[in-house]
């Protein structure tokens, strides 16, 4: 168990280079090169400022220069990092008993999606700098280690990105007003390269679940209208996300659910 709170605290610090994507992408800024700055006074960070998550705590959410508030996605995205390496290395190595090379690939999986999930929630922008690497990576790691799903994962991530352009087609025809952006459907390629047939049912199931939920919620609320959009893509990044994690399990309960 000390190599899973090893792992939480790589996932801190491998979050705040993922912070460093999601915010630098999407501007066409340079990621490796460069340093860290406050959004408002533009004042270098020093080496302990930029301590994942402790920083922020101490310097209360403030930039110790200029005192304004610090950007809440940050910590965010550390903390969500450190959970997930560590929740991942104890489902892939002590649940599954799979391999070390199993683990680093899914870890580099979920580094991708955490990066899409913000970006799109902040941005808007589902970045093809995320999407290509992780889809030809999985593609590599399916044909080393999985070759008979190949095809099935394949026809999969057509299906799916297909899918999404027919209900975007149909939203159009109906409403006049784009639906599906074209960094979703790519999006859902790489879901369906990573899941495969069936479990893309349900990652879809959950994604259009939750995101008319959560639109539910802002409209009784009144913080959205019905002509508004929201971003698509974290939704599709939870269901990429629990489909990942529990697939297996779902389609178990829903297979015993069906034949009574």
């Amino acid at each position: 168990m000390p190599f899973v709170v090893l792992l939480a605290i790589l996932g801190l610090f491998v979050g705040s280079f993922l912070g460093v994507l999601v915010d630098r992408i999407p501007k066409n800024k340079p990621f490796l090169l460069g340093h860290s700055r406050c959004d408002f006074c533009k004042k270098e960070l020093r080496w302990y400022e930029l301590i994942p998550v402790l920083s922020f705590i101490i310097q209360s959410g403030k930039c110790r220069n200029c005192e304004k508030p610090l950007s809440i996605f940050y910590p965010a995205i550390e903390l969500t990092t450190g959970i997930l390496f560590a929740f991942t290395y104890w489902l892939t190595i002590y649940y599954l008993q799979s391999t070390t090379y199993n683990l680093i690939f899914y870890l580099f999986i979920i580094s991708n999606l955490i990066v899409v999930f913000f970006t799109d929630l902040k941005y808007g922008i589902i970045p093809n700098k995320i999407v290509f690497p992780a889809v030809c990576v999985t593609v590599l790691w399916l044909i080393v280690n999985h070759q008979p799903l190949v095809i099935n994962h394949l026809l999969t991530a057509i299906g799916a990105s297909l899918f999404l352009i027919l209900i975007s087609a149909v939203y159009y025809f109906v409403r006049k007003k784009e639906s599906m952006g074209g960094g979703d459907i790519k999006f859902a390629f790489l879901m369906g390269i990573i899941l495969g047939f069936p479990n893309i049912v349900i990652a879809f199931y959950i994604a259009f679940l939750t995101g008319a939920f959560y639109s539910l919620i802002l409209i009784l609320w009144g913080r959205l209208k019905l002509k508004d959009a929201i971003p698509f893509g974290p939704f599709l990044v939870l269901g990429t996300f629990i489909t990942l994690y529990l697939g297996e399990k779902i389609l178990s309960l829903v297979s015993r659910w069906l034949n009574f």
